[in-house]
């Protein structure tokens, strides 16, 4: 993995806000590089040392062993969640 597109995308979700989301494919964007599994292969090494709950699949999901963890910190922060999914519409952060 390019160790300046992990710190490209570590630094992208060190800065959303508590109670905000951004999915993977949107981080991409963002940066202008790689794509939504580029970024989620980031997170699946790297993600541990930043708020990994705030980052979701575009349906405003994680993956199944991450979903317990993630619920209490959504809930912590005010997340808007249905189903055990962020509803991404609604939490999603600014400039995004």
């Amino acid at each position: 993995m390019d160790d300046d597109f992990t710190e490209a995308v570590l630094e992208v979700v060190e800065q959303l806000p508590p109670g905000c989301v951004a999915t993977y494919g949107l981080i991409a964007e963002r940066l202008g590089r790689g794509g939504a599994r580029q970024v989620g292969r980031v997170m699946s090494l790297e993600g541990h040392s930043v708020p990994w709950w705030r980052v979701v699949r575009a349906d405003g999901s994680l993956p199944p062993h991450l979903v317990v963890d993630a619920q209490q910190h959504w809930r912590d922060e005010g997340t808007p969640v249905r189903n055990g999914r962020v509803i991404v519409k609604d939490a999603l952060a600014p400039d995004f």
